[in-house]
């Protein structure tokens, strides 16, 4: 790994424009960070968690809002040597964090459909630790990718449209809220980042996933991660494409939406224009 000084010089110098200006204009543009907030960065040990607090450090102590800083990471029963790493590159990089435990691991070990219920326990054990230690956001590491990954992904195996907003409200946590200030980066920049950094970061920690690579190729996230690589081939602009798809919904020619729990069909929205 190279120095904490060289790490956080490439994020505003060889990165400015690829990462800085990429999450620094997310932050502006949807208010991500406001003055007064007490933000919970979660870390999982991963290359995302890890530029993320790097940058949300840069904006507090170089930005013009007044805010509150926590480093936040779950250890849902990692292995010894995974814990060490992620405690090792926290330390080295001036990162304070705030490990907690919970029986994530142990709990979903018997459970159909392990990886979505993970995902669900991990959210409400963050969100009640945020709130805990007073934090009103909590902010997650995902990326642009994985926001047109989730966009795809809705279409093609969860017959739905739908994104990954760049803010929430929690519904079961009132006065919290979860923001992704990664939002506009994308992950080959947080890849070369991290390979001029020479950063060892956690690929996958799951106890599960690591028992088997043909497992993750099973993951329908890393098929349509290797069908957009494949449409670029072609298309080198189809990533952006299906990002800005989610600011061009033309809702008249839906053949029904959902808005804030409501049903709205065609033929209730077909009418004459007057």
């Amino acid at each position: 790994m190279k120095d904490r000084a060289f790490v956080e010089r490439s994020i505003i110098t060889t990165y400015r424009r690829e990462i800085w200006r990429r999450f620094a204009r997310g932050v502006k543009e949807y208010a991500l960070v406001e003055a007064g907030d007490s933000v919970a960065v979660c870390m999982s040990g991963g290359k995302d968690s890890l530029l993320l607090a790097k940058c949300m450090q840069e904006l507090q102590a170089h930005g013009d809002v007044d805010f509150d800083l926590k480093f936040l990471v779950m250890d849902p029963g990692y292995a010894p040597a995974n814990r060490a790493l992620i405690e090792s590159n926290a330390a080295a990089l001036g990162i304070p964090v705030h490990i907690f435990s919970s029986p994530i691991f142990e709990t979903v070990e018997e459970v159909k459909n392990a990886c979505y219920v993970c995902a669900r326990m991990r959210r409400g054990y963050l969100y009640r630790e945020a709130q805990r230690l007073g934090c009103n956001k909590i902010a997650l590491g995902h990326h642009f990718d994985d926001v047109i990954e989730t966009i795809l992904m809705g279409m093609l195996y969860g017959a739905q449209m739908q994104s990954m907003p760049p803010k929430l409200y929690s519904s079961r946590h009132p006065g919290m809220q979860l923001i992704r200030p990664l939002y506009y980066v994308h992950e080959e920049d947080i890849v070369r980042w991290q390979n001029l950094c020479e950063l060892q970061c956690l690929r996958c920690a799951c106890r599960f996933t690591e028992k088997s690579e043909e497992a993750e190729d099973l993951s329908k996230r890393r098929e349509v991660k290797r069908l957009i690589a494949e449409l670029k081939k072609s298309n080198p602009n189809v990533d952006i494409n299906i990002f800005r798809s989610a600011y061009n919904v033309h809702v008249d020619t839906l053949i029904e939406y959902d808005s804030r729990g409501e049903r709205y069909p065609f033929l209730s929205r077909y009418k004459p224009k007057i």
